[in-house]
């Protein structure tokens, strides 16, 4: 009987992977999760990395130019999966896209849950005023008794959350969307935001801009490509691939755009 159950198992099972006299591809097989393209997670909403055009459609920025350049290395096209910040990393773990590239930074927490490429942009922590504010901010001691915005469940979160172990009495709002920090600031609902320095260069570089950062941390952090930790073909193809891009000169063109400077060129030296 035993023996019976077992040849009837191999039946379906070589019914499953042979239809027509072709065996079927798995998706073990790929390292994408659809053939042919690059499933990308990402939360747009944190420019210049990530953001929509004036259409509400296009998404534009940094890590969008720099995910379709890694998906033409590689021979893909390239899908958006717009998803929330605080689930973008069970997005990761379940398998709803190939990998995220959406400003993330690689610290050894995530590095043991999740696979990471090499850096592709340094950054640090940064505090961000208005030009024209009555608070004399110069440091995070300075915070203390203000309100001060940053983007929930992110670094710069728990940048804030250590200031206030440390006993600066800061008022902490934690937004959705890094933008909704900078509008809320400019309306004078809190007093001063902390960010990743890219997006402070670029709200404060931007023609008129009413901010100024004020602070900037010595400790240097960096952003890289997350994937799922059982995909190491994808995460060497990407490594590969964005290997090229540095090498090509293609980062630092997308980085000049974006930035109007290099930013980029640093994490290889």
């Amino acid at each position: 009987m035993k023996k019976i159950i077992f040849i009837l198992l191999a039946a379906l099972i070589s019914q499953a992977v042979f239809a027509g006299g072709k065996k079927q591809e798995s998706t073990r097989d790929r390292m994408t999760l659809e053939k042919g393209i690059l499933n990308v997670g990402v939360e747009i909403g944190y420019p210049p990395f990530e953001y929509y055009d004036s259409d509400g459609k296009t998404p534009l920025g940094f890590d969008i130019s720099m995910a379709k350049a890694l998906a033409g290395k590689l021979g893909l096209e390239v899908k958006f999966t717009d998803t929330a910040w605080d689930g973008i990393f069970a997005g990761v773990v379940t398998n709803k896209y190939d990998c995220a590239i959406s400003s993330i930074t690689i610290t050894d927490e995530r590095k043991k849950i999740y696979n990471f490429t090499r850096p592709y942009i340094n950054s640090v922590q940064s505090v961000v005023t208005l030009k024209k504010t009555s608070k004399n901010i110069t440091r995070p001691q300075d915070l203390n008794g203000l309100k001060v915005g940053y983007q929930g469940d992110t670094v710069s979160g728990i940048y804030a959350a250590n200031l206030i172990n440390e006993g600066i009495q800061l008022a902490p709002f934690a937004y959705d969307k890094i933008i909704n920090c900078f509008d809320d600031l400019t309306i004078g609902r809190i007093d001063a935001i902390i960010c990743d320095s890219p997006v402070a260069i670029y709200y404060g570089d931007a023609p008129d801009s009413p901010f100024i950062t004020v602070w900037q941390e010595d400790s240097k952090e960096q952003f890289g490509i997350c994937i799922n930790k059982n995909n190491t073909a994808l995460t060497e193809a990407l490594d590969k691939a964005l290997y090229e891009l540095f090498a090509d000169g293609t980062m630092k063109r997308i980085s000049e755009d974006t930035f109007k400077i290099d930013m980029v060129s640093a994490t290889r030296r």
